[in-house]
């Protein structure tokens, strides 16, 4: 078991992989983050309200994904553009983590939101040696729960209503992986 968390997550608050850096927000993420952050399509399944202005984005950038370990802006390297988040949700005395995860609308359907799970779960169970990692999508986001399944989630579940998101209730799909499951995927 791993003691300390944060210090893991600040040994490797950059994460690379063949396409992506997953790495800490910068002040000049600001249009990219405004782009995605503005897009009705891209937010339709978020709590998250949205961006109104590039000053918005900013704010989010300063407030939100500055305010903690394990939020990394999803960087295109061979663009250097910010496409997206991915952020890690530890929940230590279970030695367990959600995550939750947004993408620029350009930029789906390329394998990058799957790239960048496949990353953050390496990290999950090989630096922060985690138990289980868990998330969810609502019905009618099932492109989320592709890039799950592609990752070696398994499905868990549905919750019926089981949340209200911008006065309309969803169904919940539940997925997760074990540690025990992702070194079996990931021994061959």
């Amino acid at each position: 078991m791993v003691k300390n968390y944060k210090e893991v997550l600040y040994d490797n608050e950059t994460l690379y992989s063949k396409n992506l850096i997953l790495r800490k927000f910068k002040k000049n993420d600001v249009n990219d983050v405004y782009e995605y952050g503005s897009d009705e399509e891209t937010l339709k399944y978020l709590v998250w309200d949205g961006l109104k202005t590039v000053d918005d984005a900013k704010t989010a950038i300063i407030d939100f994904y500055w305010s903690r370990q394990g939020i990394f802006a999803i960087e295109l390297k061979d663009k250097n553009k910010c496409i997206g988040c991915i952020d890690l949700r530890l929940v230590p005395e279970h030695e367990k983590a959600g995550f939750g995860y947004a993408l620029n609308r350009q930029y789906w359907g390329k394998g990058y939101m799957t790239e960048a799970l496949s990353t953050l779960l390496k990290l999950c169970f090989e630096k922060l040696d985690l138990n289980r990692v868990e998330s969810t999508h609502y019905i009618g986001n099932e492109g989320s729960g592709k890039v799950m399944i592609k990752c070696g989630m398994e499905l868990e579940g549905v919750g019926k209503q089981e949340v209200k998101i911008k006065g309309i209730y969803h169904d919940v799909v539940h997925y997760g992986i074990t540690k025990k499951l992702w070194l079996a995927n990931h021994s061959k």
